[in-house]
Order: structure tokens, then sequence, then C-alpha cells
């Protein structure tokens, strides 16, 4: 077996932290903040069979000075070495996104105490070059930490090409902005809108009276047959090239009624065909 080294990189704030406690999870190695000099020194380590490292994963980001400069030579000797499989992961959020979590943090940006949005205007910038190098790139606007958790795993895990494609079934509003990381879309703003009855507007599509609404319109109910008899075409083609994850946005004006329920309906079908599916709604609480 080859040995595997992971290195987790990306924008402040994006994810990193969580990442590695993932791999952590999943038995590799893991080091975070590693100066870049120290790289090479820290693969030897693959090469001393004794301490039984074959998976690891190192955290590098912008707060170590070295990084940018150094980091683009050590990945191409870490490239010709033969007797490692070397995998830089890239992690990166919308802007908004990232001044959300450093508002809800109230952590300062690493490039300074300015404006966040500038700070992280400079980082991505400067962060191109090494975006360029990257394998894998991951959007986590859209991910909290257990979606994250899911994603990874999916795709790192050492059995991840035994296990099924894993769905992910988004409900949201197109108010809000649509998912970015969404392999298929629907829109589901042409069905009867329960926000427009009273006694149902401060519900969701959680709720059984909003279910009910919509199962009584002939619309929502071949719409939902619809949606589940091409998901049910697509996903086996999906598995068969490969693709570890698929996510599948519903999305209606807000994303608290029409789009939750029908992200539950699909989800729930997707499950009883025997994928494997979990349903998340990202905007019914707003």
């Amino acid at each position: 077996m080859i040995p595997q080294l992971l290195i987790i990189t990306g924008l402040s704030g994006s994810g990193m932290s969580s990442a590695m406690n993932v791999f952590e999870d999943l038995g590799y190695f893991c080091v975070d903040n590693l100066p870049v000099q120290l790289i090479p020194s820290f693969v030897h380590l693959f090469e001393r069979k004794e301490f039984g490292v074959t998976r690891a994963a190192l955290g590098v980001n912008i707060r170590e000075g070295e990084f940018l400069s150094g980091f683009p030579q050590i990945y191409a000797q870490l490239r010709a070495n033969g007797d490692l499989e070397t995998t830089v992961l890239f992690m990166e959020a919308s802007d908004a996104a990232l001044q959300r979590r450093y508002s809800e943090t109230r952590r300062p940006h690493p490039l300074g105490e300015g404006r966040v949005l500038e700070s992280i205007t400079e980082e991505r910038k400067k962060l191109d070059s090494i975006r360029a190098l990257a394998d894998v790139v991951v959007d986590t606007s859209d991910h909290n930490v257990h979606t994250l958790r899911a994603w990874l795993k999916n795709r790192f895990a050492p059995e991840s090409t035994e296990k099924q494609t894993e769905i992910t079934v988004v409900s949201f509003g197109f108010k809000y902005g649509v998912p970015l990381d969404a392999d298929l879309l629907f829109d589901v703003r042409f069905l009867p809108n329960p926000y427009f009855v009273p006694e149902l507007r401060e519900m969701s599509g959680n709720d059984q009276p909003v279910i009910e609404y919509l199962e009584k319109s002939d619309e929502a109910r071949e719409t939902t047959k619809r949606f589940c008899d091409l998901l049910d075409y697509l996903m086996p083609m999906y598995q068969r090239e490969g693709k570890s994850y698929v996510t599948v946005g519903i999305g209606c004006t807000g994303g608290k009624h029409r789009s939750v329920a029908l992200a539950n309906a699909l989800s729930q079908h997707l499950n009883r065909q025997g994928f494997h599916a979990r349903v998340t709604h990202r905007d019914v609480k707003k």
C-alpha cells in the first residue's frame, strides 16, 4: 500500500479545523499548522515503518510565514516522490459565508484587524496560486459541521470506493441564493404556497398541516412523482460513474414550506429505493 499524505489548506474560516477533526477520526495521523520547511522531515515518518504511519493529514494555512513562497517547491518535491501519494485539499467559501462566520466567532482575520471583507479578498488573491495546485476543492458555504463531515468521510474514508453514493437533499429559498454545491436544482415556486394561508404561515414543510395542504394539490402530487422518477433514473448512473456525493437542491421562495415538504418526500423515497439519502433544510428557520 502506497502511503498517503493529505495536505489541507484554504481560506481562513472555511472549516479547515473541522476537517482536521474528521481526518483524525478516520485514522489519519494529523498535524496542524506545520511549518512548510518541516514537511520533508515529516515525510520521513513514512520511511520509518516502525512508526506504522501510512496515512497522514497536514494542516497548512496563511498564518505560516513561509507558506506562500515555500509551498509550491515543496509540493513539486512531494509529487516527484513515487513512493508517496500526495493530495492537496483546498477549502473555500463565499465572502458572505466567511463574513458571517467571523461575525459569529468574533475572531480577527489573520491578515489584519481592518474590515473583514478586505482581508478575505486579500487572502483569496494571495492563495490563488495554491488553489491552482489543489487536487480537490470544496466550497463549504452551505455546509454545516455535520454535512461537511459526511462529505469528507465519503470522499476520503479508506472504504469510500465501496460505499454507495451519498445523496443530500437540500431545501432552500431562492431569496437567499441557490446552494453553490448543488448537482441538481429543482424549482417548486409554481406550487400552491402555504405562506398565503394564515393558519399555515408560521408553520413549515415539516408540519403535518402543511404536508396535507400540498398533498391535496394535483400539481404537488404529480411534481413529487415526476421528481422521484427522474432521481430513480439518474442516481444509478451517478453511481456507475463513481460519483461519491450528489446534492439535490429543492427551492421555493423562502425555503420554509414547499421546498421543505418536497425535500422530505424525495429523501424518504430515495431511502425506500435503497439509496443512501439525507435531508437538510438550509433556510427553514430564516
